[in-house]
């Protein structure tokens, strides 16, 4: 279950204090301590071919869209 498909539910569990506390336990996305899925792109959001050298904490196709911005060069 997706981040946002478990939050969708909140508007009709707000009322129900108790149905609510199971329904988070049960149905949250587990938190993470490492892996792929702790580290995402700033800009897109993707897990996979994540840069975090230089902090940048992009994901590859986002680093070849700013890489002349920020100064980088192709040297081939």
């Amino acid at each position: 279950m997706t981040t946002s498909d478990y939050r969708k539910m909140f508007k009709q569990l707000n009322a129900k204090p108790v149905k609510k506390a199971i329904y988070l336990k049960h149905n949250k996305p587990k938190e993470r301590s490492c892996g792929i899925a702790l580290r995402k792109c700033k800009q897109c959001g993707r897990n996979g071919a994540h840069i975090n050298k230089y902090e940048l904490h992009i994901c590859r196709q986002c680093f070849r869209d700013i890489a002349k911005n920020i100064g980088f060069k192709k040297y081939s």
